[in-house]
């Protein structure tokens, strides 16, 4: 399906919320995250008011109490870093603080397919670990922990699952009685499990193999193999067919909360400082359920101070304007490499040494994606820009030049 096309499709990331066919599908749907729009309101709703857009760092990163650089010391089997969502959740679980947690598993015939749980014992919660890079419905769990009588819940999610949960819950009364904790993934780009596979035989040369990938700070994509072998793709060598608009998902292509802002705390990994021995993730806290969650995991976390250096800036611009370009018809699509691997390498190596790096780099990647991602929604579903643009985006424009 052509990008042309898709505004005959309604958006849609399968959270999983209009999927429970026991709750009217008008209360569900209206707690939609393409209906309700991105952040704005929630925001206001969550913390009292909206992002400072004048906040260098707010403007990008979101509101927040404190951010981190941390590793578990013993990092957890099987994790896709040391473990620290796993690790928080497992502790949730053992401590009382939460009765259940909405979180996924692994198909057992497709290592990618996710399995939405609600992970009552440490057991489920330890069988939850690894990435999963493709959507998911997570928010299906949600009526079963109703039907369970769960009082305390811990979701973890991408801003689609977090957006989400946070209106249903406000608006509609089945989780009036639940406390919610949530952990929340930064997510780009994401894409639908049939088209995974393509994806990776662009990418690897063992596609049958990959087990886990990710778009990492030395501006490589690393793939994990079966047999631990990691093999590294150059940024600059990806095939143009990916940066297009036909294979990421169209709900995600109009996404402007990659940073999840309305979750208690996002773990990820793009701010952190690029350690293969520490794999140090990127810890947000937003709120203080968030604090407390990191306060459980405490004697388990080895943390290290966030630094950035490299100019941003004119990095972001030059990246946004081809792919703006590109979404909007200036320039055609493109296909093949724009670069050998080989010549890619010694690209990626010379740019993670003078480019953006360490907070520096996770504001060029969001800067980058919320330009493109505004394009998009105004190119493509025009008639929802003013629902879906939080305010913050249109001072992000300006920043960098580009016309509204």
């Amino acid at each position: 399906m052509s990008a042309q096309n898709r505004t005959d499709n309604r958006l849609c990331s399968s959270c999983g919320l209009c999927m429970i066919s026991d709750w009217p599908k008008e209360e569900t749907l209206g707690s939609c995250v393409f209906n309700t729009g991105w952040l704005g309101q929630h925001e206001v709703d969550l913390y009292g008011r909206e992002r400072n857009a004048d906040d260098h760092d707010e403007i990008t990163f979101g509101i927040s109490r404190k951010r981190v650089a941390g590793c578990i010391k013993n990092p957890l089997p099987g994790v896709a870093w040391s473990g620290v969502i796993t690790s928080i959740a497992k502790k949730a679980i053992e401590s009382g603080l939460v009765g259940a947690v909405a979180t996924l598993h692994r198909d057992q015939h497709q290592h990618f397919k996710p399995v939405p749980v609600l992970a009552r014992s440490v057991e489920d919660v330890l069988a939850s670990s690894g990435n999963k890079p493709v959507v998911a419905p997570v928010l299906l769990s949600l009526h079963e922990a109703c039907r369970q009588g769960v009082k305390k819940l811990l979701v973890i999610g991408a801003p689609c699952h977090i957006h989400a949960l946070r209106h249903f819950k406000k608006h509609v009364s089945y989780l009036s009685d639940m406390e919610v904790h949530t952990v929340g993934i930064p997510c780009v780009s994401n894409v639908h499990l049939k088209t995974l596979g393509d994806i990776m035989n662009m990418f690897s040369t063992s596609p049958e193999t990959v087990r886990h990938y990710e778009f990492m700070q030395d501006y490589t994509v690393h793939l994990k193999h079966a047999n631990g072998r990691i093999e590294r793709l150059p940024y600059f060598s990806i095939p143009r067919e990916f940066t297009g608009t036909n294979l990421v998902m169209p709900a995600c292509m109009c996404c402007l909360d990659y940073i999840n802002g309305l979750a208690d705390v996002t773990v990820g990994y793009i701010g952190a400082p690029l350690d293969m021995k520490k794999m140090y993730q990127w810890i947000i806290m937003r709120t203080e359920k968030g604090e407390h969650l990191m306060e459980c995991i405490a004697p388990e976390l080895d943390t290290t101070p966030l630094g950035g250096a490299g100019e941003t800036h004119k990095a972001v611009t030059n990246a946004a304007k081809k792919l703006v370009d590109q979404i909007t018809g200036k320039t055609p699509g493109e296909t093949g490499r724009s670069m050998p691997i080989w010549a890619g390498k010694i690209m990626a190596a010379l740019i993670s040494k003078i480019g953006p790096r360490g907070e520096e780099f996770a504001r060029y990647s969001l800067d980058l994606h919320q330009i493109r991602d505004y394009y998009y929604t105004k190119t493509y579903y025009q008639e929802k820009i003013d629902a879906l643009v939080p305010g913050h985006v249109y001072r992000l424009l300006e920043k960098y030049g580009f016309e509204r």
